[in-house]
């Protein structure tokens, strides 16, 4: 590759604008554009977010935390509630719990309990009380590492755009119509109006659609599909009314997969998680508003494929977010993944001063591919070991699930 200077992002969803701000911020020598294309709105659905987003967001982009508070509104989450398996529901923090141990014990939590596993450390304890801070001496609310947020996306958005530009970010509005391919990848992306775009380095955060890394450079795809049997969701919410604002993120079993609820200032997000080999959209829409009787709107339909990109960085293009891969949001990972990632590239450019070699390109890929497994696993072991629901698709799950 030749020395990277000039950066063109293609997507202007929450990965685009985290990608550009975080290369202006780490390297603001290189120009970073941002392809917006104004015919394609943002995905409402909300978003679970973990421990490493606020890390990312406060300390990496050093976004003031009045500023994210005012404009994103973000509610506190202290982690995820599975209403799952046997036990009725399992509040899963985002601090040990059963390999903790507490000064002047001999052995780890985990050791002393039988069938009760609440309140294990303190966000559990406040998990299971639905508080959402310890407090300092002063009254004040006791903020921690282990704190994480709900956000709306449409909100997250407009802020991150209004501090790209002002962090010197340009954004050009623009529907791509085709791409260039040249010697060392994508030489340049073709607008429909006409307007040709060239870059050194090309970041494809276009979506579902990876309009490089997938349509263009025809990047192999790692299916998920022997693991991960969901495919599609139903998505709907309603106006908050006398409904408390929960401290996590609720996952509810479901006949053909699970329900997600995300706790807003002033909405409640749902959404069906299901396995369209086992139901149909019509009976899933059923079963969703059955269980969800507030809904306002008609539900909408999501459809997704759940896997990666055998590679995420192939010749002068880099794939976030989306385009590189997805899997259900099961434990929040999309923006986990995607500030973990993110991270790497710009540490890489960074350390290759601009000029990265094929060898730093391998480890990277190497690198995020791993990452991608490690969750694939992760998410087999809630499907296959669960036997709370007797029903055909819990039965398939437990039986052909591949944790290997």
């Amino acid at each position: 590759m030749h020395m990277i200077n000039d950066v063109l992002v293609v997507g202007s969803g929450s990965a685009g604008l985290i990608v550009a701000l975080s290369l202006k911020k780490k390297i603001p020598k290189i120009r970073v554009r941002i392809v917006r294309d104004p015919d394609i709105g943002v995905i409402g659905v909300g978003e679970g977010t973990t421990p490493n987003f606020p890390a990312l967001v406060f300390n990496y982009l050093g976004i003031p935390r009045k500023l994210f508070y005012q404009m994103a509104e973000p509610t506190w989450k202290l982690g995820i509630r599975f209403k799952w398996g046997p036990r009725g529901h399992f509040d899963y923090t985002f601090t040990p719990q059963l390999d903790a141990q507490w000064p002047g014990m001999p052995r780890p939590i985990g050791f002393y309990c039988d069938e009760e596993f609440s309140a294990l450390s303190v966000p559990g304890a406040l998990m299971e009380e639905g508080k959402v801070f310890p407090r300092q001496p002063n009254g004040c609310p006791d903020v921690q590492a282990w704190h994480a947020f709900h956000i709306e996306n449409e909100k997250f958005v407009a802020m991150l755009e209004k501090i790209a530009v002002t962090s010197g970010v340009e954004i050009v509005d623009g529907c791509v119509s085709g791409t260039e391919r040249g010697d060392e990848g994508v030489e340049a992306v073709w607008l429909k109006d006409g307007r040709k775009l060239e870059a050194d380095l090309f970041v494809d955060c276009s979506g579902f659609r990876s309009e490089l890394l997938g349509k263009t450079l025809e990047t192999p795809f790692e299916s998920f599909d022997k693991t991960l049997f969901c495919d599609r969701a139903v998505v709907g919410g309603w106006d908050r009314s006398d409904e408390p604002i929960l401290p996590y993120t609720t996952a509810e079993q479901m006949s053909t997969g699970w329900c997600w609820q995300i706790e807003h200032v002033n909405r409640i997000n749902r959404g069906y998680v299901y396995c369209s080999q086992a139901i149909s959209d019509d009976a899933a829409a059923e079963e969703f508003l059955r269980k969800n009787p507030k809904l306002t709107k008609e539900p909408r339909m999501v459809k997704f494929r759940s896997g990666c990109h055998e590679k995420q960085w192939v010749e002068n293009v880099v794939a976030l977010g989306n385009s590189s891969g997805f899997v259900e949001p099961l434990e929040s990972t999309a923006l986990m993944v995607l500030c973990s990632n993110t991270q790497t590239l710009v540490e890489f450019l960074r350390h290759s001063d601009l000029d990265p070699t094929p060898g730093m390109r391998d480890l990277y890929n190497e690198v995020t591919l791993a990452s991608w497994m490690d969750i694939r696993g992760f998410l087999a072991l809630h499907y296959k070991f669960n036997t709370r629901l007797d029903t055909p698709f819990w039965r398939q799950a437990c039986a052909d699930t591949d944790v290997s």
